[in-house]
């Protein structure tokens, strides 16, 4: 097994859920609609127990979580928050679009994530252990309910 390779991979995506967890906290706050306030914080909920799989395996791997990337990713999200604009979005407009559509990326690569750990756990026994299966159907059916929203919110930043 190349530690270093799969180290780097696992902290990778732990990376990526701190962006996701900093965007969908701010999207839950900042959101005037109650049921898309809802929507997110039971995403948020998810996301954090998805984050945990990936510790408890960085764990039982003996691997560190890396600071210097968790950190750099809770930056990421700050100035993609500037730069897209969604700080004062109010749930609308192409900036909250964008906010889904990054949030669905992410998504999307955790989905692979856990497939292409399926996958490499018939080769490593110290990666059998979570239901892979499983956290790659939740990962779809979050990416499904993510691009819902994004389709109306792309319905709500185009119309005339």
């Amino acid at each position: 097994m190349n530690r270093d390779s799969l180290d780097t991979y696992l902290n990778d995506h732990l990376a990526g859920s701190v962006t996701a967890l900093e965007m969908i906290e701010h999207l839950a706050k900042t959101c005037p609609d109650p049921q898309l306030q809802r929507f997110f914080t039971d995403l948020h909920i998810e996301i954090t127990a998805d984050q945990q799989v990936l510790q408890d395996l960085l764990q039982a791997l003996d691997m560190h979580e890396g600071a210097i990337r968790k950190a750099g990713a809770w930056v990421i999200e700050k100035v993609g928050r500037a730069k897209l604009g969604y700080e004062k979005d109010e749930g609308g407009g192409v900036e909250f679009l964008q906010a889904l559509e990054a949030l669905l990326l992410g998504i999307t690569g955790k989905k692979l994530l856990w497939r292409s750990l399926a996958a490499a756990s018939d080769e490593m026994l110290q990666l059998r252990g979570p239901n892979y299966a499983e956290l790659e159907t939740r990962a779809i059916t979050q990416r499904d309910l993510v691009e819902a929203k994004r389709l109306v919110a792309a319905r709500a930043a185009f119309r005339d």
